[in-house]
This record gives structure tokens, sequence and C-alpha cells, in this order.
């Protein structure tokens, strides 16, 4: 099959555009925005990745806001051990206030945990590891963390 260069143009672009996609949006096909809602939009130091101890990511956490409802909504979406329901878990800390978490054996994403924090700073992290139902616990086991502690967006 012979393609006219138009046609290889726009192959190369699309291939293009699927390999700067987000590593999340990659591999689940789920993205923060498409797990919070309509009306939440990424903030800005937002985004971490999930790190195990020599750096190999097994996915991102991310923080995401609704001006509209005043509401952090926080999610945890794997990168690795994508379909297979293993330990994955997202918390999210108001200053002053509560943590809000969900953790359990999940396939593609911990979340979304939503709390209102209008005037409030927040926190966030995001937990995958390898283990799956049924399996103890060990030094071992892959684990994988990403967090920011400080606390910010303060709005």
């Amino acid at each position: 099959m012979v393609r006219s260069k138009p046609a290889q143009c726009v192959v190369v672009a699309l291939a293009a555009t699927t390999l700067i996609a987000l590593p999340a949006d990659a591999a689940t096909g789920y993205t923060p925005e498409g797990i919070c809602g309509n009306g939440f939009g990424r903030v800005d130091d937002g985004t971490r990745a999930v790190v195990d101890g020599r750096g190999i990511v097994f996915g991102h956490v991310y923080l995401l806001y609704s001006a509209r409802t005043g509401e952090n909504c926080a999610v945890t979406i794997k990168t690795k051990y994508v379909g297979e329901p293993t330990w994955t878990g997202v918390s999210l800390a108001r200053r002053g206030l509560d943590k809000r978490q969900d953790a359990n054996y999940f396939t593609h994403y911990a979340g979304p945990v939503k709390a209102y924090a209008k005037g409030r700073c927040v926190a966030y992290q995001g937990v995958v590891t390898g283990l799956r139902a049924g399996d103890r616990f060990v030094s071992s086991t892959p684990r994988a963390l990403g967090e920011r502690t400080a606390w910010g967006n303060c709005g």
C-alpha cells in the first residue's frame, strides 16, 4: 500500500501525539479530571510521581480543585500493575481538619477523595504497591510513594 505524503504526515503526527500523552492516561485510559468529575482542574504543584526507592515510577498522584464547589480532589492512577488488583491508595489532608483516604486492592486507580477546603491548605499522598489480596506484606513487597507533605493550594 502506497500512502501520499499528507497521509504519512497525519500518521506521524498522530503517533507523536499519542507518545506525548500523560503517562497515567496512556497506561490506563483514565484521567484525573475524568475521575474527579466536571469542574475539577489540576492545580499548580498538583502532580507527583509515585516512585519506589530506586526511582521506578508506579503511578502518579494528582490534586485537583473545583472553584465552583470549593472542593479539592485527589486521585492516584497506576502505571505499574495496571489491571491487577494491588494495594493502591490516595489521601487528602486539610490543615487543621481531617485526612480523608481511599485505599484497597484496585486495578487502575484509587480515589477520588474529595474534601471542601476553601480557605484551607491541603497536602496529598499516593501509594502503589505490588501487594495482592491474600499476600502478606514483607520488606521485599514492591511499594512506591508520591506526596506533597508541605501545606499548599491554600484557597
